[in-house]
């Protein structure tokens, strides 16, 4: 079993890794029939109740109403439920054995985590920057602020359980096409941001791409820059099976899901986030939950750890230029992330929050492998510095369904070219084409 402290960066027990979904229900009883199942799956695993919309996004009017009515939501409505009954649902559950997560989307997330804190649960996840440019159109500078004093809500908790634990959504931004050197400066980032405010407890994510031998230099960069910014923090790192346009077929989306577990093998990540072969279509069942824990969980223990790669220095340099452009901004880490995007020093490519500059651009190169076709105001070089930077509607799309075409086709995974920058850039096409697409 996962021994007391995991979410503070030890694993006891077999070692093996710890395997998590992303699953939640707004009916109690579903929900605690979700977590006994994957408690007794068999596999090292980790609880979640994943929030609804309403919630996450502050509407807690109408997720009482929808509960009034009867009305299956698409997660678990915390506030609405209170704090006593969500006490009273995972009272059965040892958290020192069976940790469970809270995970919720939120941007502002102060009234969440008050809530979370009162039911016992001292696991969640987000950040200023993670939780805020993709998903919501909140300023950033009140997100920021909002941030800083749920950090500090956290770090004074004194209850059972403590600390508590923070995982920082920074390697997960919009999910896919955002260049690995950006995700692991991000991921820093927000971590220092949690150390300034108290936080103590923390894992760093990493989103699967669209090429294994890049998502290892890329880890790998990302555990040199935790030992070397983060080292007074408890910490371990967690992957997320690929968050894009996922394969239709069961063998693709099983064959995606396994190389994502043999990812986190290979770098010897402490937890995997795992998506099922419903991803394309509907919300997963529990069966299918459980099925993808225990999938995920055989493709880690059949892979051997480490291997003759790269060691992602070029990654790690990108993202440390990064990192140290934007804390010569300011002494307080939020509001020198607040600059660095003002300036443009930050960049998240496809992003349509009004605070992102939204300049940079990325593309998949013939092997896969992400890369900038223009950076924007960012202080690191573009791979092709001497084409233009605009990309068609149509070549966008194509990039998005890239990992969908390679694993429902015939080969299940191996690249293709049909991501060849030829195919993708357009000339006559504006950032204009760029911003529909991403919004249809």
């Amino acid at each position: 079993m996962i021994g007391l402290g995991f979410f503070g960066g030890r694993v006891a027990g077999s070692g093996e890794m710890v395997v998590q979904s992303r699953m939640g229900f707004s009916d109690p009883v579903r929900m605690l029939e979700g977590l006994r199942s994957v408690r007794d799956a068999g596999v090292e695993a980790v609880g979640t109740i994943t929030l609804d919309s309403f919630t996450r996004t502050g509407d807690l009017r109408r997720a009482r109403e929808e509960l009034l009515h009867g009305t299956p939501l698409n997660g678990f409505p915390l506030i609405a439920h209170g704090a006593a009954m969500t006490r009273e649902l995972i009272a059965e559950f040892d958290q020192s054995i069976f940790p469970i997560q809270l995970r919720h989307g939120s941007a502002r997330p102060y009234a969440i985590f008050q809530e979370m804190l009162a039911a016992g649960i001292t696991a969640t996840e987000g950040g200023p920057i993670s939780y805020c440019l993709p998903y919501s159109r909140e300023p950033l500078y009140a997100v920021v602020a909002e941030w800083a004093r749920s950090c500090e809500l956290l770090a004074a908790y004194e209850g059972p359980g403590g600390p508590v634990h923070l995982e920082t959504f920074g390697g997960c931004m919009l999910g896919q096409l955002c260049p690995p050197g950006l995700l692991v400066a991000l991921n820093i980032l927000e971590a220092l941001f949690f150390l300034q405010h108290g936080v103590r407890s923390i894992s760093l994510s990493y989103a699967q791409q669209t090429n294994q031998q890049q998502d290892i230099e890329a880890i790998r960069a990302l555990r040199r820059l935790a030992d070397e910014r983060i080292g007074e923090a408890a910490w371990h790192v967690t992957i997320y099976t690929y968050m894009g346009v996922y394969p239709k077929s069961r063998k693709g989306a099983l064959s995606l899901l396994g190389q994502s577990a043999r990812l986190a093998a290979l770098t010897g990540s402490e937890r995997l986030i795992v998506k099922t072969v419903a991803e394309a279509f509907r919300i997963p069942t529990i069966g299918e939950n459980v099925e993808a824990l225990k999938w995920a969980a055989a493709a880690a223990r059949d892979t051997a750890l480490g291997g003759a790669h790269d060691d992602g220095h070029d990654i790690y340099q990108e993202a440390r230029t990064l990192i140290d452009a934007v804390l010569e901004q300011h002494s307080s880490v939020g509001t020198a992330l607040v600059s660095a995007f003002r300036r443009g020093l930050l960049d998240v490519p496809y992003c349509l929050h009004p605070d992102n500059p939204n300049q940079a651009r990325a593309i998949i190169d013939p092997v896969g492998r992400l890369q900038w076709a223009s950076t924007g105001g960012m202080p690191i070089a573009a791979y092709s510095p001497a084409r233009t930077a605009r990309i068609s509607s149509a070549g966008l799309l194509s990039m998005l369904d890239y990992n969908r075409r390679r694993f429902d086709s015939h080969d299940h995974g191996s690249p293709r070219n049909d991501s060849d920058p030829d195919h993708v850039y357009k000339e006559g096409n504006n950032h204009d084409d760029d911003r529909a697409a991403a919004a249809g």
